[in-house]
């Protein structure tokens, strides 16, 4: 469990823990959009005893960093930091946050367009800078300095940062990997008037340009710019901000608890406190609101079994989802 503070906790058979897991709240500029955002494990964690944070350190800037486990399991050493990734920041908003690792063993990293209102730079769909874009890199062959997968889409292309794997997001909060097919999806912090969600097929290549700040979900954003849409992958899903203010994306549930569950991706608003459950009927895509919750929705969470469950900022409560 991780706390936007600068720390993270583990909770055991139904208790939480205490001994923190990790403590580096010293190093994390915190709040707002700041703080300790994201955590993944890498494959094969059991026998690697490191893991990854994504963090807003006291400068500003995003910092992706390896850890590793102290003789205690439930205790990592806060010490034994190696930076892998440092990524300015131009605005305290904006900063994206996740980490996830796909199928293929890649880290993926969500980085959001840098701040203020609108992109004012054009950060998203500049092909030079990493934000605004999700992020793939090999982590892990060589723990000195990160790799470039040779498969990401722009290898070659001296006009892009070979670590973009999408492009055109304002805001990737949150996205995931479904366990069963690979495939990926993204949910989208819009500006004044749509939230929205993306997918890529697991058989995808990479190089997706979901948009902004050409378009905002499926509705132009920035006229100035002729509102061209050729080669853009526009959103699967969205609504618009008389439903929520700012989609938080969740998990397409694999678990066995819930079998009228099974398949359906889960997400919801911070600001209005629905959830929403996606599917795919036939070839499209149908939505439908699944309930309208007090909670401030800051994150789904998903267990080993497929389990999924949320997160309410105002309480720092976490629940487990059940039909």
């Amino acid at each position: 469990m991780v706390e936007q503070s600068g720390q993270i906790h583990i909770i055991q058979n139904g208790n939480l823990l205490t001994t923190p897991f990790l403590t580096i709240t010293a190093r994390v500029s915190c709040c707002g959009e700041r703080g300790l955002l994201g955590l993944a494990f890498p494959p094969g964690f059991a026998s690697k005893q490191y893991f990854y944070v994504n963090y807003t350190n006291t400068n500003g800037n995003t910092v992706i960093s390896r850890f590793r486990l102290t003789s205690n399991p439930n205790v990592a050493d806060p010490n034994s930091e190696q930076i892998v990734l440092t990524i300015a920041q131009p605005f305290s908003n904006h900063n994206g946050g996740q980490l996830q690792f796909g199928p293929d063993g890649y880290l993926y990293i969500g980085m959001g367009d840098g701040g203020s209102s609108g992109d004012p730079q054009n950060r998203a769909q500049n092909p030079a800078e990493l934000l605004g874009k999700i992020l793939r890199i090999d982590s892990e062959s060589n723990l000195t300095q990160y790799q470039i997968p040779p498969t990401n889409p722009f290898v070659g292309n001296s006009a892009y940062r070979p670590e973009i794997w999408a492009m055109g997001l304002r805001n990737p909060w949150r996205f995931s990997f479904d366990r069963d097919t690979g495939d990926l999806l993204i949910a989208d912090v819009g500006q004044n008037q749509w939230e929205e969600l993306n997918w890529q097929s697991a058989l995808s290549n990479g190089g997706e340009n979901y948009g902004w700040r050409i378009m905002e979900g499926t509705h132009c954003f920035n006229p100035a710019s002729g509102c061209i849409q050729t080669g853009l992958t526009l959103p699967i899903a969205e609504y618009n901000h008389s439903l929520g203010c700012s989609i938080t994306g969740g998990y397409r549930y694999r678990g066995l608890q819930f079998p009228n569950l099974y398949g359906v991706y889960l997400y919801g608003d911070y600001c209005s406190g629905r959830v929403w459950g996606l599917r795919t009927q036939g070839s499209s895509w149908e939505t439908t609101q699944l309930t309208q919750t007090p909670y401030q929705i800051t994150t789904f969470g998903e267990n080993e079994q497929g389990e999924l469950f949320v997160a309410d900022y105002t309480s720092g409560t976490i629940y487990h989802i059940m039909p």
